[in-house]
């Protein structure tokens, strides 16, 4: 284990979901800025980010300003003294309310806005330092979470998997290394990596975006990161309570990709039109799981995704590029997930699959599993229950046909008899033979069809020669 890995677990006690109040532990983690000092920011960065909002909206309150930026009143107020002194800002009154003034930009401070654009076109909460950044992923690394043997088995409470990858797939999620998970497609990979998350019941702060020399990458995505509902987590006029609202609570981040990766997307991201930076998907990824599903299939090469990832498996720390050849250095704090119906032999030699600790095979189902898995699916339809049903499944269809058992089998032939049923207005809550062995013949590829198709090619490519 490398010492990067063992600093961030001795931050464990700052982490555990056991920690009673968790509220005390944010505001530990990411103190509320009270001053231009503690955001770790420029005065002239976070007055130009305020002139751009103000740009934006034409007139804001302070508490508006507050909301939009994420900083609290004593920062905000040095900030409007000083585009008030600079006539970058004046009053206009009182809003709706007939409480609050409301601030705009003077006509010099609308040109400087426009050349604040042009540099940079985010317009979001103020960023968090980069070196700042680094310290919170650390202490609320995702390693630290213990994963014990009744958390797994409780979260796999109503899943049918056996006990063999139970016992690799525990101690897998503790080892701080990547995990490689492969078989035959159908055979529950997928489902079953996508649910590892369920194991943290605890939550990590993620900032709105980063500060890299001033430089903003966005961070936060809605689509990847769900909020944690709490007292704190939004801005407030209280000055001594809450946490650094330039970050937002969210549980554990769960990022999945599939044949769609391009290594582009393990980049950041500038839009030449918006001028705006965006993290790459391991950065989104960071204090929780990453999951490549369907490897070998991505646009990207197998070697070439797993060449990106030897510098940070080993050293749990990135290297991403800004425009002009700018490097900096972020946490590579996760679960890194390979999930492939591909040996892996075949898609990378042995001296990569030696850095991942984990290889855990999902291999076809028993009897007894595929019995238990029909019964469940049965439930979960509405389906009677027919023993003899499973038996003529077994027996008639997949030992007849040399078809092997996998977990997907009993929901979508079960689902496609019923499909049947419905169409013919017979009752879906029984199946029968007939409807199952119709469901058989459409769900798999018919040999005859397949001989057939290869007379019809080859008979055309003689056509044309």
């Amino acid at each position: 284990m490398n010492h990067a890995l063992d600093a961030a677990r001795a931050a464990a006690p700052a982490v555990t979901s056991s920690d009673a109040n968790p509220d005390s532990r944010l505001r530990l983690l990411a103190p509320r800025p009270l001053c231009i000092e503690d955001t770790g920011l420029s005065r002239h960065f976070l007055t130009e980010l305020m002139i751009k909002h103000l740009y934006d909206a034409g007139l804001l309150s302070a508490k508006q300003l507050m909301q939009r930026l994420s900083l609290a009143g004593p920062v905000l107020e040095g900030l409007i003294e000083f585009l008030r002194k600079e006539v970058l800002v004046d009053v206009h009154g009182q809003g709706f309310d007939k409480r609050e003034l409301n601030y705009g930009l003077t006509q010099r401070g609308r040109e400087v806005a426009i050349d604040a654009y042009a540099r940079s076109g985010y317009l979001g909460p103020a960023p968090v330092p980069i070196q700042q950044y680094r310290e919170v992923a650390a202490a609320q690394t995702v390693h630290a979470a213990h994963v014990n043997a009744g958390a797994l088995n409780e979260l796999f409470r109503f899943t049918v998997l056996r006990d063999s990858i139970r016992q690799q797939l525990g101690p897998a999620m503790n080892s701080g290394r990547a995990i490689f998970i492969y078989g035959p497609a159908g055979t529950g990979k997928t489902y079953i990596t996508q649910k590892l998350t369920g194991l943290f019941t605890d939550s990590c702060l993620i900032p709105y975006a980063i500060s890299v020399n001033e430089q903003v990458v966005s961070l936060f995505d809605p689509l990847l990161h769900e909020p944690v509902s709490d007292s704190e987590s939004s801005p407030s006029l209280m000055l001594d309570q809450g946490y650094d609202p330039r970050f937002i609570n969210c549980a554990r981040p769960q990022v999945i990709t599939g044949g769609e990766l391009g290594m582009e997307m393990l980049e950041v991201h500038f839009n030449p039109v918006t001028k705006e930076y965006q993290a790459p998907l391991q950065l989104k990824a960071n204090n929780g799981i990453f999951i490549i599903d369907d490897m070998g299939r991505q646009r990207a090469t197998p070697m070439e995704v797993f060449n990106r990832w030897i510098v940070p498996m080993e050293e749990k720390r990135d290297y991403l590029t800004l425009g002009a050849g700018r490097h900096f250095q972020t946490p590579f704090d996760q679960i890194l997930v390979f999930s492939s119906n591909i040996n892996p032999l075949e898609l990378a030699d042995e001296a990569f699959l030696r850095r991942i600790g984990y290889k855990i095979y999902f291999g076809y189902l028993e009897q007894d599993e595929y019995r238990r898995i029909w019964q469940q699916v049965c439930t979960e339809k509405g389906i009677d229950f027919d023993p003899e049903l499973v038996d003529f499944a077994l027996v008639k269809l997949h030992e007849q046909h040399q078809v092997g058992l996998r977990p997907c089998h009993p929901r979508d032939l079960l689902g496609m008899a019923q499909d049947r049923r419905r169409y013919l207005g017979e009752n879906a809550a029984s199946i029968d033979e007939a409807s199952l062995r119709w469901a058989w013949d459409s769900y798999f590829v018919s040999l005859d069809a397949e001989v057939e198709m290869s007379a019809t090619q080859l008979t055309r490519r003689n056509d044309h020669v």
